[in-house]
């Protein structure tokens, strides 16, 4: 009598299908669809949109960063409103909002790939490419801060004449390195992966200069087996390189802060608090330049609810744990007794500037909570409203960090009201008009959604695509034609 294991139906009878995700790419889009979508942004005349925001932008920027640094060159870094007590003030605050911004693109693109998280193919070029422009912004603050910035040079390990040296203990010192290496990855992990895209740019241009930039910056790229193993490989080890400095390179701006003596600065919570307010910023930054580009473009199709929705969540995550970090903080403060600490915190909160304080607990704090509803991460307005917030949030957190303490130190004959003067108003503005520039620039003449690894989520992508398609696609139907199967086997048997 043969056994009910010989004769009972495997698995590979009727199959189940795969447990099916929310697509990616909607409306069933074939490769050629993608690739002319996508190239379309570059190769067709610009929207009038497009042109209404990068003219008042790139006047923004021509008037806030080279006049204004023009002025402060030729005057002297008194023009800013720095006093003897609050040496920081504006520059440095834009300095850690900007590096911040930074943040998203290289968390979009290394942990979100070594983890396999495919919604990020559509959002991880541009985020990598707002990562260089913050970047840039970020790095105009310290060099012109130092005064003299042709003397900014010094702040390497060179040696050089005048026996100078820096003082590797400083943790300012830390941020060159940090913020220079951070900047180089960024940079080589943002330009590997659009090689692939650029020689598809390359092949589709007529001869000119156009053809001649594509093809040079393409390194001379085919598409054979061997390039794409290479390629694969190179990008891994960038990405598993990358993944530490998200971590570093804010909790080392972070030591800026924390390793003074400083009431309400001197705090081991600063590393991780810093580095989730800076993920925190950066997806809603990407939020703010990606929504308007998806309408702009109409890559509806390509930049999904989904990913919306991902994105939403995440800022719900990070803006709960920078909240914790706020009320830590207090708890930290009022709890240890310290009386210069506990002081310093009862300023902040009940002082001349408890205003931005307070904007600081709403927007990041309050305002993200309305993403616990779905239907408030599917309306576009609430999303962008929420996303205006924290970007608004993220700079007075950095400003409550900084101001309030400076303002308030050990000498009572040192406080005083600090405030802003027109050269830092202006140059903060006109860095804002130079990154929406660079951005504005990088959608017309790159590719701004990686189209290689898009076509990587398509089902046709899938090997063993063809072998799903004749299977039924209800798993309630397949469940019942297996167990169907099964009891009549066991009844033969029997």
């Amino acid at each position: 009598m043969a056994t009910a294991t010989q004769n009972e139906p495997t698995r590979q009878g009727p199959k189940l299908p795969v447990l099916k995700r929310e697509k990616l790419i909607l409306n069933d889009r074939s490769y050629h669809w993608i690739t002319e979508r996508i190239c379309g942004v570059l190769e067709n005349r610009q929207p009038f949109l497009w042109w209404l925001l990068f003219i008042p932008s790139a006047i923004i920027a021509a008037t806030g960063v080279g006049f204004g640094l023009f002025h402060l060159v030729s005057t002297g870094v008194g023009v800013w409103g720095n006093t003897n007590r609050v040496m920081w003030g504006w520059p440095i605050v834009n300095f850690v909002f900007w590096i911040g911004i930074g943040h998203a693109g290289t968390l979009i693109s290394a942990i979100l790939f070594l983890t396999r998280q495919n919604w990020r193919t559509s959002i991880n070029r541009a985020a990598e490419a707002m990562t260089i422009f913050a970047v840039m912004c970020a790095g105009i603050f310290p060099a012109f801060h130092v005064g003299r910035v042709w003397m900014a040079w010094f702040l390497a390990p060179i040696p050089n004449a005048n026996a100078i040296w820096q003082n590797f203990k400083s943790p300012l010192l830390w941020d060159v390195f940090a913020v220079s290496t951070y900047f180089t990855i960024s940079l080589i992990f943002w330009y590997l992966g659009m090689v692939p895209d650029l020689a598809t740019i390359r092949d589709r241009c007529k001869p000119g200069l156009r053809k001649l930039l594509y093809g040079l910056f393409s390194l001379g790229w085919r598409g054979g087996n061997r390039q794409w193993s290479h390629y694969e490989m190179a990008y891994l080890l960038l990405a598993a390189l990358s993944t530490p400095l998200v971590l570093s390179v804010h909790s080392v701006v972070s030591f800026d802060f924390a390793t003074s003596v400083v009431p309400g600065w001197h705090t081991t919570i600063f590393p991780p608090y810093f580095v989730a307010g800076a993920i925190f910023g950066g997806f809603a930054m990407v939020l703010t330049i990606m929504v308007p580009a998806r309408f702009i473009y109409g890559l509806q199709d390509l930049i999904t609810m989904k990913h919306i929705d991902n994105m939403a969540k995440i800022i719900l995550l990070t803006g709960t744990i920078v909240g914790y970090a706020y009320l830590m903080e207090l708890f930290v403060a009022f709890y240890s007794g310290a009386k210069f600490e506990m002081e310093a915190f009862k300023y902040r909160i009940t002082g001349p500037y408890n205003w931005a304080y307070f904007c600081m607990m709403f927007c990041n704090v309050i305002s993200p909570q309305v993403f616990w509803f779905k239907w408030c991460r599917e309306n576009l307005w609430v999303v962008m409203a929420v996303a205006m917030c924290v970007n608004i949030g993220m700079w007075f957190e950095r400003f409550v960090i900084i101001v309030t303490t400076l303002a308030r130190m050990w000498l009572p004959g040192d406080w005083k009201y600090y405030s802003p003067s027109g050269q830092d108003m202006l140059l903060f503005i006109g860095t804002i008009g130079m990154f929406l520039t660079l951005f504005l620039l990088f959608l017309r003449f790159l590719p701004c959604i990686n189209i290689a690894e898009v076509k990587w989520t398509l089902p046709q992508s899938d090997p063993h695509h063809d072998d799903h398609e004749d299977h039924p696609d209800d798993g309630v139907a397949a469940e019942a034609a297996y167990q169907k199967e099964l009891h009549g086997s066991k009844e033969a048997t029997a």
